[in-house]
């Protein structure tokens, strides 16, 4: 039996409010380091996790025996949506707990210009997207495809991605990711 620690960690982490950069500071790690062992992406040394833990704080044991509850929400209202994004990328999630959950379901808002960096993401797992209104530029491996609404994306994650928004207006995406690795 495996321990999904990055669900742990983040429903942790979200019920005291904090961001990930948060976290990050807290910790003395990266904000990277948080997002990829949430997502499962990389497996933390037991002094590592020590580290971030404290940055909680809460102690190895309590990690460790804490059970997250799975969501049996099925409905949501708009208000409902959880914002798991700062800045000018706006990512509000359907269900704040994904903990048990295999898909990750977000309404992307992209302002003008903002862009999911210069390092493309790379991640286990698939997603996809449809544009709702504006333009938006994506970027996979060495393909680039500017979409507008009712244009869409599915690709394997581990493609190396980024998503930037082009035009004098915000774009709106929505979008879902298999595992939840936000």
């Amino acid at each position: 039996m495996s321990l999904d620690v990055g669900s742990r960690l983040r429903q942790l982490r979200m019920a005291r409010n904090l961001s990930q950069r948060e976290l990050a500071k807290r910790a003395g790690v990266t904000n990277s380091t948080i997002s990829l062992i949430e997502s499962n992406s990389a497996n933390p040394s037991v002094g590592a996790l020590k580290r971030i833990l404290d940055g909680l704080p809460i102690g190895l044991a309590e990690f460790f025996a804490f059970e997250p509850e799975k969501s049996r929400q099925a409905f949501y209202a708009a208000e409902d949506l959880v914002e798991i994004g700062k800045g000018p990328i706006s990512y509000r999630q359907v269900g704040e707990n994904l903990f048990g959950r295999s898909l990750q379901i977000l309404k992307e808002c992209y302002q003008p210009g903002a862009d999911t960096g210069k390092v493309p993401l790379v991640h286990e797992g698939e997603e996809g997207g449809i544009v709702l209104s504006g333009r938006l530029e994506v970027t996979v491996e060495d393909e680039r495809r500017i979409l507008g609404p009712g244009d869409a994306y599915y690709f394997e994650s581990r493609r190396p991605h980024r998503f930037r928004c082009v035009g004098p207006v915000p774009c709106e995406v929505i979008s879902a990711c298999t595992p939840p690795t936000f």
